[in-house]
Parts: C-alpha cells; structure tokens; sequence
C-alpha cells in the first residue's frame, strides 16, 4: 500500500531553506530576508511563544500591514501548528474588538502605528496575554525582535500535521458581520499548489504585493509564489507612482492587482516612461474587470492577464492568459467578461432558489464543490452550516455558465435589485454605465421604491477634466439596456467607498443612498 504524504507547509518552508537558500522570500522598503533565513526565524518565533505560554493549537492575532515581519509570523504558524488569525488594520475599534472577541488570541502581534487603538481595547481583551510590537516602543508591549530573540533556533518542542487548523481569516463582511474561515494546513498547502499552477510562477519570480495579507487573496498569491521558491515583495499601501517605481526597481515579474488598481495604473502619467517588460503575469481579482481597461491593460502590458475567482471560503476558477483573446473571434471576445473555467479539482454547479440545477445559460447561485476550500467558520455552526452544505460552498454570487462552459459572473446574490417583480443583475447596468466615455468608476445598487420595491441607483465617477449630467448617464444607458433597467438615479461622488481589497463596499454605497425612497 502507497504511504500518505503529509500536506504540510512546514515542508514548504524546509524544502525552500534547502533548495533556495539565498533566494529572497520577502523584500519591503525596509528590509529582505532569504529563505534560509526565514526557516530559522520562524522556528526561533514560534519558540518564542512557547515560552510565552503559547501551545500547539492555541491562536495568535496580527495587525498589521505587509511587512517581512508579517511573514515571520505566518511563517512561524505554518511550521509550528501555531494557529494565525488575521485582523483588518483598517477597522474601527468597535469593529477590532468583535473579531478579536472572536478569536481570542493568547498572544496580539501589533505594528507601533496601531498602538492607541490597541491601547483602547486592552481593558477588554482579558484573553490577550503577551503584546507585542512590531517597529516601536510601547510601555505595556515587547519589542519585536526582543521577543524573537527569547526563543531557540531549534523552534518549538511541537510541530504541525496536515489536520491542524493553520490560519483563521476573516470574510470581508460585504454582506454583514465579517466570518473568521478556518483554513486548514492541507487545504492551505493545496492553495499554494493550486495558486502557483494559476499564476506560473517559479524560483525567480518576483511578486508585488500590495493588497493586504490579512486578505484570502494576497495571502493566496504569496503561498503560491514560495510554493516553488519565489519571493514576495511587499507594498503597505497602494498609490500608483510608489507601485510603478517598485515594479521597475525589483524587477516584478508578477502583479496582483484588483481591477480598480489597474484602471489607476493605465490612467497613470508615468505608465508610459515605466520599464514594464519584467512583468509575465497580471493576476487581476476581487471583480470582473470592465472590457474597456482590459483592451487598454493588455496593450500596456502585453498578453499577461490572469483571472482568478474565488472567496474566502473557496477558490473556484480563472481566466488563463491563453484564453484573453481581444482580437479573436465575436464569441472568444466574449470570455473577457467572464471568470473563465473551474480550476482542477473544483466542481461548480448554478442552481435555482430551491437547490435545482438551472439550464445551460441561465442565471443562478454559484456552488462549489473543492479540495481547496475552507473548513467552515469559526465558532459559528449557524453560518457554518448555512454556507458549507452536502460538501457544497454555497457561495451568494449568481452566475452562469456559457455553451463553451466559461462561468460568468452575474452578481452578488444580495445585490440582485428586484424592481416591479423583475430581477436587475447590477453588473449588467454597470457595464452600460461604465460605457460612457466621461465615466470612470460606476457602483450599481438598489434603493427602496415604495411603488417598485426596489429602483436602481448608479454612484458614478467621472474621469478628471470630463463633465456629464445625471440625465446624460441615465440616457446613455437606456441605449444599451433595457428601459426598466436603467438608472432612476444618478450620484455622481469623488470617489467610491472601497474594502481593502479593491472591492466596492456596495453595503456603505446603499447605506448613504437609501433616502432617495
């Protein structure tokens, strides 16, 4: 009988340690550390906690931006069976406080810039026993590195197996309180095998990374760049000239980019000067990108683009490279707007209200079924249940199939807008918007109608120095779709409310804009 293999991703960072040691494994504007260098770090961290009082299966926090020592910590869980949960640097304290709650870390890893908003929770994180500060002095927490410097090189007397829980992160709370995924070391390790197929990355690939790894996506990209020994440069936040200067200086290979990210890049003055023919891969995410950025990203950087699809709670499929085709036929144009095939391994299935596969093309909630999908919620049977059922993620998004088996993407279950009994994809309303040449950013979202239910609403952006009125935008649509799908309303704001991630926060847009009842 064929023995099992372990999936572990201790053996990743080992196998890097021996086969790459002198290959960088994270670069920021600070610092860089090799992958023979990260190994012992991450063993002599997770004794650390050890000593701390921290056991095999207990749970640490960390709040902070993309930094090496970002990586240290995730490093020291993976290869420890120390649990990591990962915290939204840009909640309020409210909002902290019930993630933390719900986690309940023994040790809260902090970056000095969150100090005052640590310092405001402490008197109610009674779980918390060990602070400690990433690049500061605070009285009540240990530095960093002083901490570090309590373990042994030899790591601690526990180490990780393929059932154990490696990371909790959070969902990013577009449809209510933020959810904590629980993301096994196997499923974890299949991520990075998965994540690195996807975006063909090897040992000198050079990924920027500017989305936060408190995310499922950054976290993803970079599993699947030490996957085979890449490096991970990192990005505390993004503004295009500081990312363009990054790209040129590192010699990126790779580019992990929400499509907002990319239209603020193409619209950039210096992307014309900026040396780009490093890049082999753009992974664009998060949402489907608007075609008109697509054609124009695919003449800046060349056939590159990568579309990947997934949730906190399941990776589910791409749009290779191979398959972004701007000048094949009517129909291979077509596979621009979708989110191309399931990844190997990965079932999808479009069913109606009542659980019943739809018909080839129509409309219906995306299922999936994966190896790489997160084991459920933490300490939340209720949504747990809800959500992962018969083996199935049930994922919220509406999608569709095509003849050809490409999924597209509708929209969000909750943000279908049922207006007069009739169902408004607001995808669909705002590729029509965003169609407009005046227009550079469009959110779709539906508003109480006492006579219809719901009317649709359109926050729009215009692009600098370009002028036009409500009724031009609404007039402009309704030759594109029809009537009863066009805008009753047209907000036209400065900019649009975001997640970290790069994704609209369509939750705050419906919020401010409900008084149009």
């Amino acid at each position: 009988m064929r023995a099992h293999l372990p999936l572990t991703l201790r053996d990743m960072l080992e196998n890097n340690a021996s086969l790459h040691t002198h290959s960088p494994a994270f670069i920021s504007s600070e610092r860089r550390i090799s992958h023979g260098e990260l190994l012992p770090r991450a063993r002599q961290l997770g004794s650390a906690l050890e000593r701390a009082g921290v056991h095999h299966q207990d749970r640490i926090a960390i709040l902070s931006m993309n930094s090496v020592e970002y990586g240290e910590v995730l490093s020291a869980g993976f290869y420890s069976g120390i649990i990591i949960a990962t915290l939204n640097f840009r909640l309020a304290a409210p909002e902290l406080l019930y993630q933390l709650s719900e986690t309940r870390p023994r040790v809260l890893i902090f970056e000095a810039q969150y100090q005052e908003l640590v310092a405001q929770l402490r008197a109610q994180l009674d779980f918390v026993e060990t602070y400690i500060c990433i690049g500061g002095d605070v009285d009540w927490a240990q530095r960093y590195e002083n901490f570090l410097a309590q373990g042994d090189v030899a790591g601690p007397s526990f180490t990780t197996s393929e059932e154990d829980i490696a990371l909790l992160v959070h969902t990013g709370g577009t449809t209510g309180k933020p959810k904590a995924c629980i993301w096994g070391q196997r499923e974890t390790r299949m991520l990075a095998r998965l994540m690195n197929g996807e975006q063909q990355s090897g040992p000198v690939d050079r990924g920027l990374l500017v989305m936060p790894m408190f995310h499922i996506g950054a976290l993803a990209i970079m599993l699947g760049l030490h996957f085979r020994g890449g490096c991970a440069v990192l990005q505390k936040m993004f503004e295009p000239t500081a990312y363009l200067n990054m790209l040129e200086q590192q010699g990126v290979t790779l580019l992990h980019l929400a499509p907002t990210m990319v239209q603020m890049l193409l619209e950039h003055p210096a992307i014309g000067q900026t040396k780009v023919d490093s890049v082999r891969t753009v992974v664009y995410s998060a949402a489907v990108m608007p075609t008109p950025v697509l054609r124009r990203g695919l003449e800046i950087f060349g056939d590159v683009f990568t579309n990947l699809y997934g949730q906190t709670e399941v990776v589910t499929s791409g749009l290779v490279k191979e398959l972004h085709r701007p000048h094949g036929s009517e129909r291979e144009q077509n596979w621009l707007n979708s989110i191309g095939h399931p990844f190997p391994d990965t079932f999808v299935r479009i069913v109606d209200d009542h659980g019943n596969e739809v018909a080839r093309g129509e409309p219906g909630e995306i299922q999936v079924r994966s190896t790489v999908m997160a084991r459920g919620y933490w300490n939340n049977d209720i949504a747990t249940i809800e959500t992962f059922r018969d083996g199935w993620c049930h994922t919220g998004d509406v999608g569709r199939v095509d003849e050809d088996g490409f999924l597209y993407l509708v929209d969000r279950k909750k943000d279908v807008i049922i207006s007069g009994g009739e169902n408004i994809y607001s995808r669909e309303v705002e590729e029509a918007v965003l169609q407009h040449p005046a227009v550079s950013e469009c959110a779709v979202v539906g508003v109480p109608d006492e006579k219809w239910g719901e009317s649709v609403c359109a926050v729009v952006v215009l692009r600098a120095g370009k002028t036009a009125s409500a009724d031009e935008i609404i007039a402009h649509t309704k030759a594109l779709i029809a009537s009863y799908k066009k805008p009753k309303f047209v907000e036209i704001v400065s900019e649009l409310p975001k997640f970290p991630t790069g994704k609209i926060n369509k939750v705050e847009l419906r919020r401010q804009f409900a008084a149009h009842s």
